[in-house]
C-alpha cells in the first residue's frame, strides 16, 4: 500500500531551502520516493487552514517512507530543511 507524507512549509531562508530542494531528489529516488505535490498555490476551499506551501511525497509503503526519512543519506538535507523552514509533516497511509 502507498504511503505519503504531506507536509505544509513556511519558508523562512529562500536560499537555504532553494539549496535543501535540489538535494533531495536524489535521496527519493534510493527509496522509491517521489514528488505528486511540491509548491503550488493552495487555495482554502473550507476551513481556516491557510497554508503557504503544501509538499506530498509519495513512496511504497510506509516503512519505506521511514526510512528515507530517518536515514543517513537524508539527514544533512533534513538539517538543513530545518534550518530553511518551519514544518508540519504526516505520514499517511493510501488506498
Amino acid at each position: 500500500m502507498p504511503a505519503y507524507l504531506v507536509v505544509e512549509v513556511e519558508i523562512t531562508d529562500p536560499a537555504q531551502y532553494d539549496e535543501y530542494r535540489q538535494k533531495v531528489p536524489a535521496t527519493l529516488a534510493k527509496y522509491g520516493g517521489r514528488f505528486v505535490v511540491r509548491g503550488g498555490d493552495p487555495k482554502t476551499l473550507e476551513g481556516t487552514w491557510n497554508p503557504k506551501r503544501i509538499v506530498v511525497l509519495e513512496f511504497p509503503d510506509r516503512v519505506t517512507a521511514t526510512a528515507w526519512w530517518s536515514s543517513s543519506e537524508y539527514a544533512p538535507a533534513k538539517a538543513q530543511r530545518q534550518r530553511a523552514a518551519r514544518t508540519q509533516m504526516i505520514l499517511v497511509d493510501g488506498v
